[in-house]
């Protein structure tokens, strides 16, 4: 059965999306979509709201969480599309990953401010309220706080044409290993997140694994196959044609689900416009729904 998808699209109960669950299924229905897969970073606060919403609409909401992990000593995000959101696996998950990622958030915040810049723990979780804030939106806080327009090591990212890439880019400076703000990495272990996923119900399916911070090789995905992995976002704006290609043969090879996903926020990555990406379908859901046992259409 066919139909236009987006499994990979964010709301405002995420940390760093701008947009309601109403919002999202409101554009998703503009576009003629079946079905779209709300994953906000470390939390399922979009539901059961996002499913009786869709219901209504017409759009169906496959629940989902995009969890932020490590693997390998790198950055790893793992979309858990048909997940219970009632879980206790990912209740516990989740309140791991809270417990790590805020101990994370106040670092980062002492460094900041041992910098010279204004900002406060409450502060950012007023701008965060459902889900523990990821990098960029530390960035995000910071820039939007007025206090800081006249700090001279910020004049870069309030020049006009760098405003709208400004906490991307605030990140790479601040944040990134080596840099003045930067603390090491707090997530939850992918493995553990892969061994705990069929007591959550949901498929596990690596998001954009050609981003820059994750560059998942061949030998990565081979090594995440055997621990549960079963779909792979090989359709997504993070992906050159080159890396499509590449990691559609790595799923064909692997036999796991290729999926799209276009990882839409709103205001914070300008680039990534709601309905725009040219790949997903109904068949992709099917695929997952056969390999965690579920079968058939919702």
């Amino acid at each position: 059965m066919s139909g236009r998808v987006d499994l990979h699209v964010h709301s405002n109960k995420s940390s760093d999306g701008d947009f309601s669950p109403a919002d999202l299924i409101g554009f998703a229905k503009d576009h003629g979509m079946r079905a779209i897969s709300i994953a906000d970073h470390d939390t399922v606060a979009a539901y059961p709201e996002a499913v009786d919403l869709g219901r209504r609409a017409g759009v169906e909401v496959i629940p989902g969480i995009e969890l932020t992990t490590i693997f390998g000593g790198r950055e790893f995000h793992l979309l858990l599309p048909l997940v219970d959101w009632t879980s206790p696996a990912l209740a516990g998950i989740i309140a791991s990953q809270t417990g790590c990622r805020m101990v994370e958030t106040s670092e980062r915040i002492d460094k900041l401010r041992a910098l010279g810049f204004a900002l406060t723990m409450d502060e950012v979780r007023a701008k965060s309220p459902d889900a523990p804030p990821l990098g960029v939106k530390i960035a995000q806080v910071l820039l939007d706080n007025p206090e800081n327009e006249g700090h001279p090591a910020l004049d870069l990212y309030y020049r006009p044409e760098n405003r709208a890439y400004g906490p991307y880019m605030f990140y790479a400076d601040f944040f990134a290993e080596g840099k003045p703000a930067y603390v090491p990495k707090k997530f939850v272990a992918l493995t553990d997140v892969l061994e705990a996923a069929p007591e959550t119900g949901g498929a596990p399916v690596l998001s954009h694994p050609g981003a820059y911070f994750q560059r998942t090789t061949a030998e990565d995905a081979r090594a995440l196959k055997a621990r549960g992995l079963l779909g792979m976002e090989v359709y997504t704006f993070y992906h050159t044609a080159e890396q499509m290609a590449f990691y559609r043969d790595l799923a064909d090879e692997l036999g796991l689900v290729a999926t799209a996903g276009s990882d839409f926020h709103g205001r914070i990555k300008p680039h990534v416009k709601f309905g725009a990406l040219p790949y997903g379908d109904y068949e992709m859901v099917e695929a997952l729904r056969a390999r965690t046992g579920k079968g058939g259409a919702a």
